[in-house]
């Protein structure tokens, strides 16, 4: 399997529900490091998973809407915990419906990883339909 990894970034405020979270149940922000990781089994026609710039585009294009927001405050997230593991689950699922639109076709799986510290991350990966 031939894989290809980019990496963008995003500032975020939010505020998790239950005593589990101690003081992150208040306000506070995230600097996450997002890393897109392509992968297919055979190499297009161009010898490439993905052209990088593109993946770079699309990772970004796909962030903006998060980047400096406070987390709360999106319909999308009411109700929900925005943990890391959330939010790469739900990186995952803008890029997949931003690939789709971009018709790069015959991509198999991404993984989509935040890091939120040198010692901490979560992942999500999953093949594409």
């Amino acid at each position: 399997m031939y894989s290809v990894t980019v990496r963008g970034q995003m500032m975020i405020a939010h505020s998790l529900h239950g005593e589990t979270f101690g003081p992150a149940q208040r306000l506070h922000g995230a600097t996450y490091v997002v890393e897109a990781e392509f992968r297919r089994a055979a190499l297009n026609a161009d010898g490439t998973v993905i052209d990088i710039g593109v993946a770079e585009r699309l990772l970004q294009e796909v962030l903006a809407p998060l980047d400096y927001r406070n987390l709360d405050d999106l319909p999308e997230f009411a109700g929900r915990n925005t943990t890391t593991e959330v939010l790469a689950g739900d990186v995952f699922e803008r890029l997949k419906r931003r690939l789709a639109t971009a018709e790069i076709g015959d991509l198999e799986s991404m993984k989509i990883t935040l890091r939120e510290s040198p010692s901490a991350w979560a992942s999500f990966e999953a093949a594409l339909d």
